[in-house]
């Protein structure tokens, strides 16, 4: 129950601090349920030394870091082990996310995924190529036959690479439920994976909880650490701030902090565990980075200061869950995590960081209610509290006679002051007025619609060819518009500046060679399709009639290396390219080899 008031709170202080110090040896891992995962059922997948390059549940923009990622000694080709018996069960090929990867189904209930492989098996690479050309598809999602291949353990079913979105070689490796395909955290599994070294916590974060976190400004605080000791990878970390005690100007506050971890013998600074944060000895709220399904990891937006970390700030992880967010990785123990100050006495504040393997680090620090009035705002008119408001767990609407914003239920984590407004457009192809609606730096977790109404007629020859643009930070977003008479409208699930724009520019087609040219010195044909607005939608390519397979890895080029599809001789190639306005460009070339 939330604390309603200190004097009500003090009632009953004696007997609940008697009992945290009866039990403070365990408390902590009672705010969530006890995993019993199975312990050193699985190997380590890479053949290579033990280093992690990430954890589960770091943090990157839109999305928790789902697995570990394997140190591969910055090489491609390491081989890739089967991490425990079963059988592979699916294996997908695409030019981001993890690239190629395998699944392996195993008989405790588990599934095991490893991403950005260079290659597969010999038997396995065989049988998935057979698929794409079945499928006339390189980009696939294959479900396997039980039977089909069973795997042992330590047995190799792959090369290791850097394809899809990964930055550099290693392996991405990942434990899954498989019935809810919930990821579990890899780090509770008994993998030989050393640490004894506590998290860092770098800094604190308070924040004014009268009103939305997206209106302000965090107040920062630096952090010294009482038993720093040189080269010390042992004990708890202790923290406190620079000074004695915060001066606090708010009845109703909520923390932060930037923190992370690091495995032993590793300098790579990856992510926290768990947090709990202690108000005069009671516990209030914690977050757990336990296991996370693929439809939740957005709901990072919400576990980090997204504004903050968006104006290119540093990540701070919320110690109280935003009202917009179902508990998913928060606990709620005592509220929320949002502490309501009553009186001006002094109270004591204990954040309790940990790692997967039980490291801990505790912030200690003190706070104060400041009784003085806070100066009144000067223009009443720009007060956040004279602006319309969209709320979460609302339906929010905004109307106008060319703009029309529909948001769902689901789509914001905090209270907003709904902003918009226009500009006169620029661009030469545009069919309306530039819309700012809200800001980048404000997150949405669902898809929300945007309808425009065009502000000049627009020919039948596009009226097919009509995209909505989304600007923010110099990168641009388009998607295909549907028409309703003279409005237009898309989905979107992040907010900047939106027109309607025509496109009706073909894409071009470039390749590696000229028509009719001998290419017997080359050993691969590279196509570059490129889109004025960097869209594309379908690519497909036949020689001498007949589908031809190209890579497609990271997005760019489509690659097809010479194989026994194309003997030596005199053949034809067809190219065609798509944008995300159905503009098709088709090429033809001859060569020799």
């Amino acid at each position: 129950m939330l604390i309603r008031s200190f004097k009500e709170y003090s009632l009953h202080k004696s007997f609940l601090f008697l009992g945290i110090v009866l039990f403070c040896s365990s408390a902590d891992a009672q705010f969530f349920t006890p995993k019993n995962y199975p312990q050193h059922y699985f190997i380590y997948p890479v053949d290579a030394r033990i280093s992690l390059a990430a954890n589960f549940g770091e943090l990157r923009p839109n999305h928790y870091h789902m697995g570990l990622d394997c140190r591969t000694n910055q090489v491609i080709n390491r081989p890739v082990k089967a991490a425990a018996d079963g059988y592979i069960s699916r294996v997908s090929v695409a030019p981001f996310g993890y690239g190629q990867a395998i699944y392996i189904n195993h008989p405790n209930g588990l599934t095991t995924v490893y991403g950005h492989l260079h290659r597969f098996n010999p038997a396995l690479e065989k049988y998935v190529e057979a698929q794409q050309y079945k499928l006339e598809s390189w980009n696939v999602d294959l479900e396997i036959p039980q039977g089909l291949f069973p795997v042992k353990k330590g047995q190799f079913i792959a090369y290791s690479g850097s394809t899809g979105g990964s930055m550099g070689p290693h392996c991405h490796f990942e434990i899954r439920d498989t019935r809810t395909e919930k990821v579990l955290n890899e780090l509770l599994f008994g993998l030989p994976i050393p640490d004894n070294v506590p998290p860092t916590i770098v800094r604190l974060a308070m924040y004014d909880r009268n009103k939305s976190t997206y209106s302000q400004s965090p107040a920062l605080f630096g952090l010294k650490q009482l038993n720093a000791r040189l080269n010390d990878e042992v004990g708890q970390g202790k923290y406190t701030i620079a000074q004695n005690i915060i001066e606090v100007h708010s009845d109703k506050i909520s923390f932060g902090i930037s923190a992370n971890d690091k495995q032993s013998g590793s300098n790579n600074p990856n992510g926290i565990y768990e947090a709990i944060i202690y108000l005069d000895g009671l516990p209030l709220s914690a977050f757990q980075l336990d296991s996370i399904s693929y439809a939740e990891t957005r709901y990072v937006n919400a576990n980090v200061d997204y504004k903050t970390r968006a104006s290119g700030g540093p990540y701070i992880q919320h110690l109280s869950r935003l009202p917009g967010y179902p508990q998913g990785v928060y606990k709620d123990i005592n509220g929320d995590g949002v502490i309501k100050l009553n009186d001006s006495n002094i109270h004591q504040i204990k954040i309790v960081v940990k790692d997967a393997d039980g490291n801990t680090s505790v912030l200690e620090f003190k706070i104060k209610k400041e009784l003085v009035p806070l100066p009144k705002n000067p223009n009443p008119s720009l007060s956040y509290y004279n602006q319309k408001e969209f709320m979460p767990n609302s339906v929010n609407v905004f109307e106008n006679e060319n703009l029309q914003v529909y948001l769902p239920a689901t789509t914001l984590y905090d209270s907003v002051a709904f902003t918009q407004s226009e500009k006169k457009s620029v661009s030469p192809d545009s069919y309306s007025q530039v819309y700012a609606i809200l800001s980048g730096l404000i997150p949405a977790q669902d898809y929300f619609t945007v309808r425009i109404k065009a502000n000049k007629t627009v020919d039948e020859k596009i009226a097919d060819k009509i995209l909505m643009k989304r600007v923010w930070n110099g990168k641009n977003e388009v998607v295909k518009a549907a028409r309703a008479g003279d409005w237009y409208s898309a989905k979107f699930n992040a907010f900047g500046d939106f027109e309607l724009v025509a496109d009706d520019v073909p894409p071009v087609i470039t390749i590696n060679f000229q028509d009719n040219a001998n290419i017997s010195h080359i050993h691969n044909i590279v196509i570059t399709p490129k889109d004025n607005n960097d869209e594309i939608k379908n690519f497909r390519a036949t020689l001498d009639g007949k589908w031809l397979m190209f890579s497609n890895d990271k997005g760019k080029n489509y690659i097809y290396t010479f194989d026994e599809k194309c003997p030596r001789g005199r053949h034809e190639l067809k190219v065609s390219v798509q944008d995300e306005a159905g503009n098709t460009t088709e090429k033809t070339v001859h060569f020799t080899r």
